[in-house]
């Protein structure tokens, strides 16, 4: 074969690779936990007979997202107890689901579940309203890593062969677990302040902790690792009354910041050196630059304002910060100085718990009850349109998973693939 032959092979393979890699969503919230698919062409309007690409049934309920990984899509559920309040069933009887389908048709290749912890929170409403898979999972290209609360952290590989399970902790409080792992090189980041008031870092191979960090005070949140400018990493975690960041890979603490008086459910996102945090009942925002050390509060600390989200966590698009908070309301902010752009009701007066996500120039905000509203990313809110499955009468607790040409979206029921009919 001739040198410029292999050299036409070689381009095709890598050009393949990064597309692959492009169209991954391979944790909470997508590549880096920022909850952006920037050259994604999803549709804008769907319906239960329009640009739905394939729907498949679940084994079970659970407020998780989907991941991609290539052709892969993973997911959890739980089944067997806990499903209603009227007909709980028994503890024992709990099993908690990893799910693998093939993206390109929705086929369930295999269905792993491990069975339910007896230190499992007894079944009231809100436990059910969230239920016990509520915790999204996360892939590396070898293995799928999922955190089930006090039922631990299970790890399979690509064929569905458990490759290890490990306890972090036994204490639950509220609406029970919610965190979701994240991977960082060799390592596999887990927030168990609610089961140990603990953050993990495990190793992938293994399931053996490499480091830990304790008093982790009321912190539901996904741990967030950000670039830092000039070189390396932070895992900045948000708790109650301050944001914290540790060394990667030692551990060690970095910096503290005062931010919110409450507990905290939202995910931290980054972009370009600076962290944004929300939280808190009575709904809170911080920025903060990152690469401090020690108390940073009067350093790094960029701007705090009195509007946020509960639970739901934001996306940064041109120099604005966007989120839906759980309160049904449309949030824009000047990244730069935490100055209100718009604040919007949304069609619904329940509350969200799904996050908002962007597909190229479009935000999709997904509602409880109301469906899946469209609206152009730009500093003021119009809704393009309103996209409800009027055959799924099932709740939309979770936030949806992009892929190129793909909108993972999942209810109690079915998990849909949403995209444009090829017809």
């Amino acid at each position: 074969m001739h040198l410029h032959q292999c050299c036409l092979i070689l381009f095709a393979i890598m050009l393949n690779w990064s597309k692959a890699i492009a169209s991954d969503w391979p944790q909470f919230r997508g590549p880096n936990g920022n909850a952006t698919a920037a050259d994604a062409k999803i549709p804008t309007e769907w319906s239960a007979t329009q640009n739905i690409r394939w729907k498949t049934a679940l084994p079970g309920r659970g407020s998780s997202s989907p991941i991609i990984e290539g052709d892969r899509v993973f997911l959890t559920a739980y089944s067997g107890y806990g499903e209603s309040v009227e007909k709980p069933g028994r503890k024992k009887d709990l099993k908690l689901h990893v799910l693998c389908f093939r993206l390109s048709s929705g086929e369930l290749i295999w269905d792993r579940s491990t069975p339910g912890s007896l230190e499992t929170q007894r079944v009231t409403n809100r436990v059910v309203d969230h239920g016990f898979a509520t915790g999204t999972p996360t892939a590396d290209g070898q293995a799928v890593y999922a955190f089930f609360g006090v039922s631990g952290v299970v790890a399979y590989d690509y064929d569905g062969n458990k490759l290890w399970q490990t306890s972090v902790g036994t204490g639950t409080a509220g609406f029970g677990s919610a965190s979701s792992p994240v991977v960082f090189e060799d390592l596999v980041f887990v927030n168990a302040s609610i089961e140990s008031q603990t953050l993990y870092a495990l190793s992938k191979s293994t399931g053996e902790v490499v480091w830990k960090a304790d008093s982790i005070i009321r912190s539901w949140t996904t741990p967030c690792v950000a670039a830092v400018p000039g070189g390396g990493y932070e895992v900045v975690l948000n708790q109650t009354d301050q944001i914290l960041a540790f060394d990667p890979k030692t551990g060690e603490k970095l910096w503290t910041c005062e931010a919110i008086d409450d507990y905290v459910v939202p995910v931290p996102i980054s972009h370009d050196g600076v962290v944004y945090c929300l939280g808190g009942r009575s709904n809170r925002a911080v920025a903060v630059k990152l690469g401090g050390r020690g108390d940073v509060t009067e350093t790094h600390r960029l701007w705090r304002v009195n509007t946020g989200a509960n639970v739901t966590s934001p996306v940064y698009f041109d120099g604005r910060i966007y989120w839906a908070s759980d309160k049904a309301i449309a949030n824009c902010l000047d990244a730069k100085t935490g100055e209100i752009v718009y604040r919007e009701r949304l069609p619904t007066r329940a509350r969200i718990y799904a996050s908002i996500v962007r597909a190229g120039e479009w935000f999709y905000i997904t509602t409880r009850d109301a469906g899946v509203v469209v609206a152009k990313a730009e500093p003021t809110f119009k809704e393009h349109t309103r996209n409800v499955i009027e055959t799924d009468s099932g709740l939309l607790n979770a936030s949806p998973a992009i892929g190129d040409d793909v909108m993972l979206l999942r209810t109690d029921s079915y998990l849909y693939a949403i995209g444009h009919d090829s017809k």
